[in-house]
């Protein structure tokens, strides 16, 4: 483990699990209001297959990594915060407090906790679909669609949300539908669509074809091959870390994942634990993760003002 910062192992106000877009958010907060403040950061966000970050304003094309070492460094320009490179793996509740313990056998203190672990992805098996992922096998198309437009385009389905995607898909290229014989529109969805120009193939894909990253087309388990300029997947995703769950907190099932319950300023029904990011938002992007951080890292600074800490 690094400390970014003076290693500091005097009870800090907040503990903050993630240091990507929500918890980098949070802490700014929190520090410019003198709160002492330790981000333990795995060093894995869930956009590190990206090539670039867009979308997020006043940073679109920069790089996930050139955003994150930006965000340490202006983070790192006030006394009370603290970077820890890192692995949460338990957290202990001890009714006025947290320890929070390290995959080294270190702990931290604080009074408050805020989860922004994120999420991880788990990709449909299909041969060729990981070394693409978040260059030209893509999820979101605010995030990346720009770089892939005016191509033939493909939805591979993976859940019954994949129907929404390939109705938004057409104002990027043309685009087909791979329901992978599993996830069928109804009449309304297929009239839809139809009406958004979307082409139909029911005959699962088995292989992206392509030379490097580049996608050149879909294999079909009939043997078939479709030329594609680029695809859509949505992935299984799930909790990065299991801290929220070992604590107690409740979850929602959203549109594609289990969501943390929380209140408006990302309270979690545990009392002096917060979530930001993708693990507490149903809909998910960088702005709306360092949103929510923004709130929790506020929440948490108004728990502590009221309960005098």
């Amino acid at each position: 483990m690094i400390f970014n910062h003076k290693e500091n192992n005097m009870q800090q106000d907040v503990v903050i699990i993630g240091g990507s877009f929500a918890g980098i958010s949070a802490a700014m907060q929190l520090v410019r209001a003198q709160r002492k403040v330790s981000v333990v950061d795995s060093g894995k966000p869930r956009n590190r297959f990206a090539e670039h970050s867009h979308g997020f304003f006043g940073l679109d094309g920069k790089s996930p990594k050139d955003i994150r070492e930006l965000t340490r460094q202006q983070l790192l320009a006030y006394d009370t915060a603290n970077i820890v490179n890192g692995e949460v793996v338990e957290v202990v509740n001890e009714g006025n407090g947290f320890t929070i313990k390290l995959s080294n056998n270190k702990k931290l203190t604080g009074n408050k906790l805020i989860i922004a672990s994120g999420l991880q992805d788990t990709l449909p098996d299909i041969v060729g679909i990981k070394s693409r992922w978040g260059k030209t096998v893509i999820h979101c198309p605010y995030c990346h669609g720009y770089e892939l437009r005016n191509r033939n385009l493909g939805v591979i389905a993976t859940s019954p949300m994949s129907l929404h995607q390939a109705g938004m898909i057409p104002d990027w290229g043309v685009t087909t539908y791979f329901s992978q014989g599993e996830f069928l529109p109804d009449a309304e969805q297929k009239d839809f669509l139809q009406k958004r120009g979307v082409k139909f193939e029911d005959c699962p894909v088995v292989e992206i074809i392509g030379n490097g990253i580049d996608v050149e087309g879909v294999k079909l388990a009939d043997g078939r091959i479709i030329n594609m300029g680029g695809l859509y997947v949505g992935p299984k995703a799930t909790m990065a870390s299991p801290i929220a769950e070992q604590l107690g907190c409740e979850f929602f099932d959203g549109p594609v994942n289990k969501v943390i319950v929380t209140d408006d300023f990302k309270q979690t029904t545990v009392h002096g634990v917060f979530a930001a990011g993708d693990i507490a938002n149903p809909m998910q992007n960088a702005t709306f993760a360092s949103a929510s951080g923004v709130m929790a890292g506020v929440g948490a600074h108004k728990q502590l003002i009221h309960e005098l800490l």
